[in-house]
């Protein structure tokens, strides 16, 4: 994880760690990328929960097929649903198809005793809600 990420703690609970199953289902959440709203996932692999934007680096087109289904037959790779691009679920690393020599983009995670957390960045935040939906969703009277 990038030192700059920690910085301030700013981390965002995201789920508990045994919620992340091994080459399961991955957790999709919302962020903002460069003022651009989007969807990141997280997902457990080979032990290790990592976190990427759901972005193709070929074409900029959500990589799940199915919401949360991004790995291959075998469970082995991150692949592309519209293009077949495929990906390094440990790295990020395209090692098939049309994603040449690129990465997928990282959301810093880390792994705590009471859950996984993700790290905002320069570039990466949480998104924002108005006063009106902060209160809907909280209950509060507006």
């Amino acid at each position: 994880m990038a030192d700059d990420a920690r910085a301030g703690d700013a981390a965002q609970f995201l789920c508990r760690g045994d919620e992340l199953v091994e080459r399961g289902r991955a957790l999709l959440f919302d962020v903002v990328w460069r003022g651009e709203p989007m969807r990141a996932f997280a997902l457990r692999f080979e032990g290790r929960a990592v976190a990427y934007l759901n972005r193709c680096v070929h074409v900029p087109s959500e990589l799940d097929w199915l919401p949360g289904e991004f790995l291959d037959a075998e469970r082995r790779y991150i692949v592309c649903a519209v293009h077949g691009a495929t990906y390094e679920p440990a790295n990020g690393r395209c090692v098939g198809g049309p994603c040449g020599r690129a990465r997928l983009t990282e959301v810093a995670l880390e792994e705590r005793a009471d859950g996984v957390y993700w790290y905002p960045s320069a570039a990466l935040r949480p998104p924002q809600f108005d006063d009106h939906d902060a209160a809907a969703a909280s209950g509060r009277p507006r």
